[in-house]
């Protein structure tokens, strides 16, 4: 009987250790400059520094309602330490949060940064933070963005 008690618990736990995740921690997933990227005419980006390639027509049609010249945009992406890709481009009023999904990019979150639109984005890795800089109004301070939004109070 205690044989019996013995394999059951010995095979209990076996399978207990078979269902665990492996997780390896801590991983960092930000790049350290963004990259810009240029649409070919059927609206696909590829990077193939950092093996990512998406097409960019829905995008461009909530950003600027012009999902037909996509070649006449330069977008800029960065990814943050969380694995989150930080996209922009010249035009546009929002930054744009998408995650990894299942073979895809889905939008998380839009941040409206210039209701007039952005004259010249450019991102930078700050440790926790993205940071948005728009290069044309050096009077304008930078932005520190993240996963969750704009930090330190809604941007005006």
């Amino acid at each position: 009987m205690k044989l019996i008690y013995w394999l059951c618990s010995a095979m209990f736990v076996f399978m207990l250790i078979g269902c665990n995740t492996l997780t390896l921690r801590p991983a960092e997933f930000s790049w350290p400059v963004e990259i810009v990227l240029k649409p070919d005419a059927k609206g696909n980006v590829q990077e193939t520094r950092y093996h990512i390639s998406f097409n960019v027509k829905a995008l461009l049609f909530d950003a600027v309602q012009d999902s037909i010249n996509v070649t006449k945009y330069s977008l800029r992406v960065i990814r943050d330490q969380d694995g989150f890709y930080f996209i922009t481009a010249k035009g546009f009023k929002d930054v744009y949060i998408f995650a990894d999904c299942e073979g895809a990019l889905k939008l998380e979150k839009k941040l409206l940064i210039n209701e007039k639109g952005l004259d010249a984005p450019a991102f930078n890795q700050k440790t926790a933070f993205i940071q948005l800089i728009n290069e044309k109004n050096d009077e304008e301070p930078p932005i520190l963005l993240s996963k969750n939004g704009i930090q330190g109070g809604e941007k005006k």
